[in-house]
């Protein structure tokens, strides 16, 4: 299962690095597309870790974490979504003036570090339901991360304070596309996880019984 976790433990990394950036320049900026752009992110975090860890138990997937983590990646959004829209409605009503060149530098560097996940998931995507799940939530990602960018672009240019939280609103409502999509078609797979194959050669039944993962 090395395989499996060598590209897991890099894409963790990476979205890491998104995570944290977004969340750590949008708070102090007042950024709400930079903000929730990260808080999205957070689903990514825990829906990756859950995937690495269930390719570090043992030999074989776990379906318990596997659905934990698809549920992350699904269900996740859906929260956010929700969160997303309470807050634009509360800052339409209460605009606040917003740093945006914060989310325009911040914005471009989450788009690099989330198009790094899809690229380093992209392989085992290939033969695996749960990681292709993952794989296309984080290429959509790579454009979603671009919105804080328009965000930025778009508040130095006109100085309306009510253009960040508007694009909030676009990103809770893009993000899910992807995740709906993998969802549709690999419905079966995503739940009941235990159907899915590793793509590498299994090994006899007395060998993989023996042995424990390194």
């Amino acid at each position: 299962m090395s395989h499996r976790r060598r590209p897991l433990a890099a894409a963790l990394a990476l979205n890491t690095v998104a995570l944290v950036g977004e969340i750590g320049a949008g708070v102090p900026a007042k950024s709400l597309s930079l903000v929730m752009d990260g808080v999205h992110n957070i689903s990514d975090e825990v829906a990756l870790a859950f995937l690495l860890l269930a390719y570090t138990l043992r030999v074989g997937l776990s379906g318990r974490f596997l659905r934990t983590a698809n549920l992350f990646n699904s269900v996740g959004l859906l929260a956010v979504s929700a969160l997303v829209t309470w807050q634009v409605l509360e800052r339409l009503r209460h605009p606040q003036a917003i740093l945006g060149v914060v989310p325009l530098v911040v914005g471009l560097g989450a788009a690099a570090a989330n198009w790094g996940v899809a690229r380093v998931l992209r392989d085992p995507a290939r033969d695996d339901a749960a990681i292709r799940l993952a794989y296309f939530h984080n290429l959509g990602d790579t454009f979603v991360s671009l919105a804080p960018v328009a965000a930025g672009v778009l508040t130095l240019a006109s100085g309306s304070p009510l253009v960040d939280p508007l694009v909030g609103l676009v990103i809770a409502a893009a993000v899910i596309i992807p995740t709906l999509r993998a969802l549709i078609s690999d419905r079966a797979e995503l739940v009941w996880p235990e159907n899915v194959a590793c793509g590498a050669p299994s090994p006899p039944a007395d060998f993989e019984t023996a042995q424990v993962p390194r």
